[in-house]
């Protein structure tokens, strides 16, 4: 089981990760293609945030069932619930300390064809 202690660049929202990571992934949809960022699929016991909850601002799309998260002063995106697995977060590793993304194994997620519309 892993920990890790995570934050936006500007550290103004802080969280831990307290969860066994298997693999990341990046998402092909339009929104997370854009953002680029590298996920670890983490489950909803395994966030926790430490603080800053109120300068999280909330991005939903399509179909409003993914819930992005962005620190509204930096504009960094930490987390979102996921879509395809709503009991689970979708965590930015980018923004955990000392996490070696050469460690795990990667692949693409499908989520463009999840679009409906």
């Amino acid at each position: 089981m892993g920990v890790w202690s995570g934050s936006c660049h500007c550290g103004a929202v802080r969280f831990r990760v307290d969860a066994e990571i298997e693999e990341l992934t990046r998402c092909d949809c339009s929104l997370c293609r854009r953002k680029g960022a590298l996920m670890a699929k983490v489950p909803e016991s395994g966030l926790t945030i430490e603080a800053g909850e109120e300068n999280l601002t909330l991005y939903q799309w399509n179909t409003g069932v993914a819930r992005h998260w962005f620190c509204r002063t930096c504009g960094i995106y930490p987390f979102h619930r996921k879509r395809s697995a709503p009991d689970s977060y979708g965590v930015n590793v980018g923004c955990l300390e000392d996490f070696d993304v050469t460690a795990y194994p990667y692949r693409l997620a499908d989520g463009q064809t999840m679009s409906v519309r």
